[in-house]
């Protein structure tokens, strides 16, 4: 299929300019930024890959090692290398859309091309949602790691707005290049902390594990524990906002297989090394299991990333608003009274929103798990189908360029399908969780300690 853009431009100077595809600034959201105070396009491919480690490489990894703990170690690991594969090939078709419409920011801009007025707004909305959701997850991994570091000698409500405050103050930024060196931090953090685990669950093995090659189980019990793995690779929602902040946005790829690699590779040892030491009994998160020193070495080192993480979400849902509101005016660029006071307001209310959810919604971490059905399967894997299939329909040959590429049809038919899939169980799973939540009496108070 043909994109709509040539590769290469020449600049004025009639120098062979290769930063910019020929006419994506004439539609980029962020445009032409030459003499403007602020400018947004940035990034180069190996910060877009830091930024997008430190958002997905976070919190969600800690609950891998439980999750093979249910379904056995050989499906387990299968799972998360299989999702691995699977989000690198919704990474290219995500990318492929975005040099097709540079235009396109957001989920929610993308959701206008496919499905006019009503997709934009959706999608917009589910971004902005997840986005919030994700940060007040990241908070509540902030407090876990401060009350164990402390030996819960404060209430955990205390814990949560302590790390609300820094994560609010890192959010600040308008541009993701002031945060990209933060996220270099952020990476090392969470992998050093992650080795930290594996050692000391090396060190001192649950003496009486049990590890299973393959553990049969119910559909429900299989399918909550797979979510983590699913749901660990959910960052997609980002990658139109990152990309738009490239200097080459060519090179996304690299940035998307350099994620992936990373990722997966991660995943998939310390899920098995945590979860061979440790066996069935390992908790979610699994630095809960280590032992109190190890324990506190980890999740102090994992701190920085927990951090950095829930402040990507937060600017992320903050940026889609602010592009929204001011797209195309002086406010975006430019040093403004308006424009600083509106995206400080932002800031503040998704953080705020997020702390609030976090600390006075009992079932907080169940709406994760429903958010994370209804929006992130679809940002993650089904989505991306509709973005090819889109594309080959107006820019290609139409149906019968779906013909010819049949086998690139069925795959993203299957993307789909499976995006449906994730979706519809996710949610079954999740209400359900909640309903016997309620029964077993297992919530507490809203804003309790």
């Amino acid at each position: 299929m043909a994109g709509k853009f040539e590769p290469y431009e020449y600049d004025s100077r009639h120098v062979y300019n290769t930063a910019r595809p020929v006419g994506y600034d004439d539609e980029d959201v962020f445009g032409h930024e030459e003499g403007h105070d602020i400018r947004y396009k940035t990034l180069s491919w190996g910060m877009v890959a830091v930024l997008m480690i430190a958002e997905i490489v976070s919190n969600g990894m800690l609950s891998l090692p439980s999750s093979l703990a249910v379904v056995g170690m050989v499906p387990g690991l299968i799972l998360i290398v299989f999702l691995g594969i699977f989000a690198t090939y919704t990474s290219w078709l995500l990318v492929k859309f975005k040099m097709n419409h540079p235009e396109v920011h957001t989920m929610g801009d993308a959701g206008n091309i496919l499905f006019g007025p009503i997709g934009r707004e959706l999608l917009a909305f589910g971004t902005v949602v997840f986005a919030i959701f994700a940060t007040g997850g990241q908070l509540l991994a902030g407090q876990i790691a401060l009350a164990s570091l402390s030996d819960n000698k404060l209430c955990t409500m205390l814990y949560t707005g302590i790390f609300a405050i820094p994560t609010l103050a890192c959010s600040f930024p308008r541009t993701f290049d002031k945060l990209s060196w933060l996220s270099i931090a952020s990476v090392c953090s969470i992998i050093v902390a992650g080795i930290v685990g594996m050692v000391g669950a090396g060190l001192y093995p649950e003496p009486n594990r049990e590890v299973d090659i393959v553990r049969t189980t119910t559909f429900y019990d299989a399918f909550i524990s797979v979510t983590n793995p699913v749901f660990s690779y959910a960052g997609h929602f980002m990658f139109f906002i990152l990309v738009s902040e490239m200097r080459r946005p060519q090179d996304a790829m690299k940035a998307a297989y350099t994620l992936q690699a990373t990722a997966t590779t991660f995943y998939a040892v310390f899920a098995a090394v945590t979860y061979a030491y440790l066996g069935r009994a390992v908790a979610s998160p699994s630095f809960t299991s280590l032992q109190p020193k190890w324990q506190k070495a980890a999740y102090g080192l994992a701190l920085p990333n927990f951090l950095l993480a829930g402040s990507l979400y937060a600017h992320t849902a903050s940026k889609l608003v602010f592009v929204r509101v001011f797209r195309h005016s002086k406010h975006l660029h430019s040093h403004t009274a308006l424009g600083w006071g509106v995206w400080a307001a932002l800031v503040v209310v998704m953080n705020g929103a997020a702390f609030v959810l976090a600390v006075g919604v009992p079932i907080f971490n169940y709406l994760i798990g429903i958010a994370a059905s209804l929006f992130a399967a679809w940002f993650t894997y089904g989505i991306a189908g509709f973005f090819w299939l889109h594309d080959e329909y107006h820019y290609g040959d139409g149906r019968p360029g779906w013909g010819r590429h049949w086998f690139q049809t069925t795959l993203c038919i299957a993307t789909i399908a499976v995006g449906a899939f994730i979706c519809i169980a996710g949610m079954y799973v999740t209400v359900r969780a909640i309903v016997d939540a309620y029964a077993s009496g297992e919530l507490a108070a809203p804003f309790a300690c």
